[in-house]
């Protein structure tokens, strides 16, 4: 079935020359590339000429990339425009912008440790490394949906693979970024410290694997795939209630960033909230393809969640190194 888009729908980038024919083949009446070379476009596809693997949303109807079977021609597409160019431009720049701000610190603590200690005398290694578990997690999840994104049109076998490691990406964030929270919430129990973490990376590991596992990802599984990623979502629900038992709402906003934590929460649900509900595109048919779908708005969500955990941590380590205030 030949390709129904034209220069005309705004979907053509002016790069070297393609259109493709495309004909149904086998039991599933997939489309197949027969030519791709004609004019001087590079011609994307409407909803009605991708085969099946590449289809998601229903509501996303224009600028789709025709299967490339190459890394080269997928990585070609950051290029030029279509419905994926947000998602990867919007959580490649996320990731380096946290891997450049870690970096960062951690050259300023390795370094510049004379220029530091002077102000955080109490500062140690492991509010380094609880920073780096959150600046990991948050460069690992960002560039692993960057990553996904970029080479969703390769093949069947690589967006498996590639909608995987979005999910990793994110267990691997939400741990990550529990971990600072976490450290400086409890620091005057470290008991609670220890077992709050242990079991939200026990949570992290069993989603990972309900994500990475074959087994886990039929739809008799679903189930417990969606409990276990509910479950690690609302974990973190227990130790701020416990935390506001222990020291009040005014102790525990300075110890753990309260509001900046509970902020980072709501900014997530939020966008993943949009993006269940595939709104604007299911209002507004074609106008958000390209610019403004529910699964952009979930990707600056996201980026946003995590630059106001980033904000929220370092004022809770601001607290607990600025003097007195980090005694129990």
């Amino acid at each position: 079935m030949p390709s129904s888009t034209t220069a005309s729908d705004g979907l053509s980038h002016r790069r070297g020359s393609t259109t493709t024919t495309l004909l149904p083949t086998g039991d599933d009446m997939e489309p197949k590339v027969l030519a791709v070379k004609e004019g001087h476009h590079i011609r994307l596809l409407t909803w009605d000429n991708l085969p099946a693997w590449q289809r998601d949303n229903t509501f996303i109807l224009t600028g789709y990339r025709r299967a490339s079977s190459s890394y080269r021609a997928s990585l070609a597409s950051l290029t030029y425009l279509h419905n994926e160019t947000v998602n990867i431009w919007s959580h490649l720049l996320g990731a380096l912008f946290f891997l450049l701000v870690g970096a960062a610190g951690a050259y300023a603590a390795v370094f510049l440790e004379h220029e530091i200690a002077p102000r955080y005398a109490t500062a140690s290694l492991a509010d380094v490394l609880v920073f780096a578990c959150f600046f990991a997690g948050a460069v690992a999840c960002l560039g692993m949906s960057a990553t996904y994104h970029a080479l969703s049109n390769h093949s069947r076998a690589v967006a498996r693979w590639g909608n995987k490691l979005d999910y990793a990406g994110i267990v691997v964030l939400i741990v990550g970024s529990y971990v600072p929270a976490l450290y400086y919430g409890f620091w005057c129990h470290p008991e609670l410290m220890t077992m709050y973490q242990s079991t939200i990376t026990l949570l992290g590991f069993g989603c990972g694997m309900t994500a990475w596992l074959e087994r886990f990802r039929t739809p008799p599984w679903r189930p417990l795939r969606a409990a276990m990623f509910v479950g690690l979502g609302l974990s973190g629900i227990v130790p701020v209630l416990h935390g506001l038992k222990l020291y009040g709402r005014e102790a525990l906003e300075r110890r753990m960033s309260l509001s900046w934590v509970v902020g980072h929460g709501a900014l997530y649900v939020t966008g993943a909230f949009i993006y269940a509900v595939r709104w604007p595109e299911r209002s507004f048919p074609r106008r958000f393809d390209i610019w403004g779908s529910s699964h952009q708005i979930f990707h600056f969500f996201v980026v946003a969640a995590a630059a106001t955990h980033f904000v929220g941590m370092g004022k809770a380590f601001d607290y607990h190194h600025g003097g007195m205030a980090a005694e129990c």
